[in-house]
């Protein structure tokens, strides 16, 4: 990034689809010091107009020129096109935040959520990664509320179970979902069976280990952005039919005793999180509490009744804010501090 002014070019690879236009309104929303923006996309999408903040802007193909004095440049166009783009976004110049799969586990590019390891963003000189990689929705809120119990206690296993939104898949899962409820037949490839009044315990391929591959997403992932390789993660992740926001039951064996009501201070003092916690009056985290939120929703906190040193907690966040978009522009936060 040029540090000769402050400028900060930004462009949002992916500007058409529901976490790239996610990205725009956050980008709106935060008010992040943006002083021009480059929209791209594919070619079926190039030459027509977006607007941010108020301007039009004209969308771009991808190309080495377009990155060209890009200072941020967004990506969620998938993981193909950012094996493709990202190193020549980083060539120009660029840093380059990436939401797609395609550099999460690579050794040399972090995995950064910025109220778990924002440090990793930097070199040991200070200056960016070139390329730094968003998780996947599902770990990010699960790291968030984990962190603070880490940090305390020591966090040595997680069972977890997932009930992911239909934007998880984008605007096709959406699609799919509205087609189902309106009556219209459907081929089942979006969510591999019926979706509607449905719960589909299959998210992502098959893996040899008979876990899906967002599963594991969530055991690997986990252990990086953690840097703790000791944390057990076994997960099952459920596809549900609502539109926005991902829930997670979580049962956390940590490695010392804890106070209950200790444990909901913490979190409730922890950035990024928001307690809900009162079942007397009902009040408990619901995906239509995260929408359009930026945080992390914790509740019904309670001891584990058989095993010592374990609670069990609800979560919940906006899978196409936190869980991705706004996890992204929060990265690029930090590096304009920074700077």
């Amino acid at each position: 990034m040029s540090k000769r002014d402050s400028r900060c070019k930004v462009a949002v690879l992916g500007a058409t689809g529901l976490v790239g236009r996610t990205m725009m309104k956050v980008l709106e929303e935060r008010n992040f010091p943006a002083t021009d923006f480059v929209p791209i996309a594919s070619a079926r999408s190039a030459g027509q107009n977006v607007t941010f903040r108020g301007q039009e802007f004209v969308i771009r193909e991808p190309s080495a020129e377009v990155f060209r004095d890009v200072d941020i440049a967004l990506f969620s166009a998938g993981a193909t096109a950012s094996r493709e783009w990202a190193p020549i976004a980083a060539a120009e110049g660029a840093i380059v935040i990436d939401n797609s799969s395609a550099f999460r586990m690579e050794p040399n590019v972090p995995l950064v959520v910025p109220e778990v390891n924002p440090g990793d963003i930097f070199k040991a000189d200070g200056t960016p990664e070139p390329i730094i990689a968003n998780p996947n929705c599902s770990t990010i809120q699960m790291v968030v509320a984990l962190k603070p119990l880490h940090d305390k206690y020591g966090v040595k296993r997680v069972i977890v179970s997932t009930y992911q939104s239909v934007t998880g898949k984008g605007k096709a899962g959406r699609d799919a979902l509205e087609s189902e409820l309106a009556g219209e037949a459907q081929e089942q490839f979006t969510h591999f069976h019926q979706i509607a009044f449905n719960a589909v315990p299959q998210i992502d391929a098959f893996t040899e280990n008979g876990y899906t591959k967002e599963e594991m997403k969530m055991v690997n992932e986990t252990r990086k952005i953690m840097g703790d390789d000791s944390i057990s993660v076994s997960p099952t992740t459920v596809r549900i039919p609502v539109y926005g926001g991902h829930g997670e039951a979580l049962n956390i064996e940590l490695a010392k005793e804890f106070d209950i009501d200790e444990v909901r201070a913490l979190l409730a003092s922890s950035p990024g999180i928001i307690l809900q916690d009162d079942p007397s009056a009902r009040l408990y985290p619901m995906p239509l509490t995260s929408y359009e939120r930026d945080e992390v929703f914790v509740g019904r906190v309670r001891r584990d009744y058989w095993h010592p040193q374990t609670l069990n907690m609800w979560i919940v966040s906006d899978n196409l804010r936190k869980g991705a978009a706004t996890n992204a522009v929060q990265i690029a936060e930090v590096i304009v501090v920074k700077r």
